[in-house]
């Protein structure tokens, strides 16, 4: 079974915000996932849920949940976290597919 995470971020700084995609994508291939696409977000169809607003996305895709939670728990994830936390504000799930 395999599992897509997604992301949706307001980015914050532009800077950051190409730091942070040039280091992340290493972290994901060590634990066996792979970057599916990124793209730029509309504007919400519709919005009930109140969410806040978003400009961005990625879907990442690993071959089991366990592996997606070791790598948004590893210590080369949280390595990023700093310059994450100045690039954008980001909601991240998995979809168990």
């Amino acid at each position: 079974m395999s599992v897509h995470v997604i992301g949706i971020f307001k980015t914050q700084s532009p800077k950051d915000f190409d730091d942070y995609r040039a280091q992340v994508s290493a972290t994901v291939e060590l634990y066996g996932g792979k970057i599916l696409r990124r793209g730029v977000c509309e504007k919400p169809f519709w919005n009930e849920l109140n969410a806040a607003a978003f400009d961005t996305f990625v879907e990442l895709s690993f071959s089991s949940l366990e592996d997606a939670k070791r790598w948004a728990g590893s210590p080369e994830y949280a390595a990023l976290l700093p310059v994450r936390e100045r690039a954008m504000h980001l909601t991240l799930f998995p979809l168990v597919v």
